[in-house]
């Protein structure tokens, strides 16, 4: 009963074969997904495909890394689709100091607006950090209360400390089943288990097993295996754990 704590089902890569990426994601045991939204434009196909499939749960934000087609009135939009959609989280939203024509100021201007917008409706935030683990840590500390989960977690183990101190969860998925991810495997190794979440990315980041291909939710169970491998445990403890935490987090009612 795994959760995929990160996916894009919306994405136009699954628009040929959507309906069987979902069925295989069940045969795999992956039984629930989190669907988090990019820009404005994208919330109504997501709203839509997540309506017309149980347990896919939308959330809707404006992702940093698409800045240049965020409006400030995109803003004022989001507060109007989180009182009348009630998701499960808000996102995806961050920073991204990767790329290099993405502007800070007003990067920060989106994703602080964003985390106040989550506290006000007492929602979850799930937060992109590429580069810029240490600044989302500080903005995040602005705002009283906020709880969440920074996906595709890179940074260090220091970083992920001050990230839990805070209340944050951190999403892991294909990079850790690569040899040369060095430490973030040793820190999956050694995290406490109740602040993990289970992740794909899909259809980006495949795993080692699928390298250079379509990612898909089914994928799921590779990600478990290894971080199971990696802690000498039974595969199904990191299950059950993880996927508790995903119920906890975003509100799911067990199944």
């Amino acid at each position: 009963m795994l959760v995929d704590s990160h996916c894009h089902l919306d994405a136009g890569e699954f628009d040929a074969d959507r309906e069987a990426v979902i069925a295989r994601a069940r045969e795999a045991g992956v039984r629930r997904q989190i669907v988090p939204a990019i820009t404005a434009a994208a919330w109504p196909k997501l709203r839509d495909i997540c309506a017309a499939v149980d347990n896919l749960h939308p959330a809707y934000g404006l992702h940093p890394m698409f800045l240049a087609q965020h409006r400030e009135r995109h803003l004022r939009e989001l507060r109007l689709w989180l009182e009348r959609e009630r998701p499960v989280a808000v996102g995806e939203c961050g920073l991204d100091f990767f790329v290099e024509d993405l502007d800070p100021a007003t990067q920060s201007l989106y994703f602080e607006a964003q985390l106040r917008l989550a506290r006000e409706f007492e929602l979850p935030v799930i937060v992109h950090a590429r580069r810029a683990v240490d600044a989302v840590t500080a903005a995040i500390r602005k705002v009283d209360g906020l709880r969440g989960v920074v996906h595709s977690f890179s940074g260090s183990r220091q970083q992920a400390e001050q990230l839990w101190q805070q209340g944050f969860l951190l999403g892991l998925g294909g990079p850790v089943t690569y040899e040369r991810a060095r430490r973030l495997r040793e820190l999956a190794a050694s995290m406490p288990l109740e602040s993990l979440l289970l992740e794909t990315d899909a259809p980006d980041q495949p795993d080692a097993g699928i390298r250079g291909e379509r990612n898909e939710p089914a994928r799921l169970g590779a990600v478990l295996e290894t971080i199971a491998r990696l802690r000498d445990v039974d595969p199904a403890e990191v299950a059950a754990t993880t996927t508790a935490n995903a119920e906890r987090l975003f509100g799911l009612r067990p199944l």
